[in-house]
């Protein structure tokens, strides 16, 4: 290679360098604003932030909020660090810590359950066959592409029929049963080899020792894909609980977060903190399983 071919490689990685760092840079900004900004004294973010809620008209008895078109001061670093909002949040309010919880009791059982739904379909897809196996897996497809709007109201007429409206079980049963994690473990069933199912069968293996010895094992890296998604899909729902359950104390921190008032912009900061760990902690947790099952191919690794 010439030296003119070397220097234009060198100018080109050191071009793509630069845009991915400010693509990474634009996409982390407002995780690492919330952040900081979660540290501010509440006269410092009403400095900064103000002129964008403190400002009020009055129509009847309410105040309604107009904004201006004044800019907005973005500050990364405090000019004196307070915990004031973590402490009103952790110690002197439980209703906080009552929807971050809530958002607990929603969210993993549907994630766990979810998968043990999806692991015994994706298995019976993968593994039998027929006309009627064909028909159900494309019932399956055909839900998983509509928007969840268009099967809320469905859910909602079976949720009242059986009294479960205003229970935490009108938002685990229709998450359970999604069909979106059985559309993918089915798709990484599929490419377990055949040959490894006929020769577990010539050792006498039962289809339940195959399912519990061979199918799941391979498909470790796209399970633990797969929950890391529903996951954080689940964490953030707000269409759910806001449409089942009338009762806001049932409701998770994510409807939560949007009813904060404007006079708590500090709170807010610190509640959206707290709310965006779990999800961080599970991905950067599971980032190689993710990795892993994206690109699993179904070989047999060994």
């Amino acid at each position: 290679m010439s030296k003119k071919s070397k220097i234009l490689n060198v100018i080109k990685k050191t071009i793509l360098t630069f845009i991915a760092i400010l693509f990474a840079t634009s996409f982390l900004l407002p995780t690492i604003l919330t952040f900081c900004n979660s540290f501010m004294a509440e006269q410092e973010i009403s400095s900064n932030y103000g002129i964008i809620f403190n400002n009020y008209t009055s129509e009847g008895n309410d105040k309604v909020t107009s904004y201006r078109s004044e800019k907005v001061n973005l500050k990364l670093i405090p000019d004196k660090v307070v915990v004031s909002q973590y402490e009103t949040v952790l110690l002197k309010s439980p209703d906080y810590l009552m929807k971050f919880w809530n958002s607990v009791l929603l969210t993993v059982p549907i994630m766990i359950f979810q998968i043990l739904v999806a692991l015994g379909a994706s298995y019976a897809f993968a593994r039998f066959k027929g006309k009627l196996k064909a028909i159900i897996f494309f019932l399956y497809l055909i839900l998983m592409l509509m928007p969840y709007q268009v099967t809320l109201v469905p859910n909602y007429i079976v949720a009242s029929k059986l009294n479960l409206l205003d229970t935490r079980w009108s938002i685990l049963f229709p998450g359970i049963f999604s069909p979106f994690s059985v559309y993918l473990l089915t798709k990484y069933m599929k490419r377990i080899p055949e040959s490894l199912i006929e020769a577990a069968k010539l050792d006498g293996c039962t289809e339940w020792r195959i399912f519990k010895d061979i199918a799941i094992p391979l498909c470790k890296g796209p399970i633990a894909s797969v929950a890391i998604l529903v996951f954080i899909d689940y964490w953030n729902m707000v269409e759910q609980p806001l449409i089942m359950l009338s009762d806001s104390a049932y409701h998770p921190l994510s409807v939560f977060l949007s009813q904060i008032n404007q006079g708590e912009i500090g709170l807010a900061f610190a509640i959206a903190t707290i709310y965006m760990v779990p999800p961080i902690l599970i991905f950067l947790y599971g980032e190689e399983y993710l990795v892993d099952g994206i690109a699993y191919q179904g070989s047999v690794k060994g």
